[in-house]
């Protein structure tokens, strides 16, 4: 094993070791009100971003881009070939800029638009997408990326394509996150299909059929869909019994996360599974944290979601 990739798993550890965890969270969920998560996130490293949050879209906000500085810290201990393991596991944060640029309405108080995520070396091909002036040119710069062609040059197309290749290219470059990456996907196609009743564009549903099997891709209700997904997957949706009920899997999807990341942390040694580990309980945890920060702004009241991963 590279001094590298030593370096970059002792990094991995000590990154994971400083989350708030279930406890922090429960502390912050249970403030009567935002300013009092604000002062108690204060103690944690997420006050890195979280010092001029005004509100809880932008605490949240401050949450996210901590995780995404953690993510580039740590593929910056790692050699070359653990940096681009990265990539498409913080690549969410590219669809969020581009999501946002699809959303100019979304503004802050101030009526300046947010700034997108700052991505660095884990970028597929923001600096590209991020010249794009309009739809159609967004696409093509998707078509001509890793990204891929997403089927069309309307938001839902543009995002849904986005969000299906990231399932895709993480169950390809991740093999410790494919798990992850299979029931994400049949999460998405779900939605899609027996949510909102929506055509999937050619490109996605060759996703879908490639991670989910062309049974599944192809399934004309829910039940037949959840029936003949891999196992992954279909251990997830098991007491799913109706589309309505998938904010459930959603919460299952983020247990098996934290629970298969803590595993990989504590099991591994010097190599991609302790990364691995490392990034799947950061990413845990800001999502736990900004569960927490909507359940203060509520009055200390958690919701099912926080529940059931707290």
């Amino acid at each position: 094993m590279s001094a590298g990739w030593v370096a970059g798993a002792v990094r991995a550890r000590a990154l994971a070791d400083r989350c708030p965890g279930a406890a922090g969270a429960r502390e912050i969920a249970a403030c009567p009100s935002l300013d009092e998560a604000l002062r108690q996130l204060a103690a944690t490293p997420y006050v890195r971003y979280a010092r001029e949050a005004a509100g809880l879209s932008e605490a949240q906000r401050a949450v996210s881009a901590t995780l995404l500085w953690h993510l580039r810290v740590l593929a910056g201990w790692l050699p070359r070939d653990g940096a681009r393991l990265l990539v498409p596991l913080a690549s969410g944060f590219e669809v969020a800029n581009v999501a946002a640029r699809l959303a100019p309405s979304d503004r802050r108080g101030s009526g300046a638009p947010r700034p997108p995520y700052r991505l660095g070396a884990l970028e597929t091909a923001w600096r590209r997408l991020s010249e794009a002036g309009t739809p159609a040119q967004l696409r093509a710069a998707l078509a001509a990326s890793p990204w891929g062609d997403p089927g069309g040059d309307t938001p839902w197309e543009l995002l849904t394509g986005m969000r299906m290749a990231a399932a895709r290219r993480t169950a390809v470059a991740v093999p410790q996150a494919r798990g992850w990456a299979v029931a994400r996907a049949a999460l998405l196609i779900a939605r899609e299909l027996f949510v909102h009743g929506r055509l999937l564009p050619e490109p996605v549903r060759r996703d879908a059929a490639r991670l989910l099997g062309t049974r599944a891709s192809a399934a004309a209700s829910y039940r037949e869909f959840r029936d003949v997904l891999p196992v992954p997957a279909r251990r997830l949706m098991a007491d799913v019994e109706e589309p309505a009920q998938l904010w459930r899997a959603e919460a299952g999807w983020w247990r098996t996360v934290r629970d298969d990341g803590a595993a990989l942390l504590r099991d591994g040694r010097h190599g991609p599974a302790v990364v691995v580990g490392a990034v799947a309980v950061l990413s845990v945890d800001a999502w736990r944290v900004r569960a927490a920060l909507e359940s203060a702004g509520r009055g200390g009241r958690p919701g099912e979601a926080f529940d059931a991963l707290a």
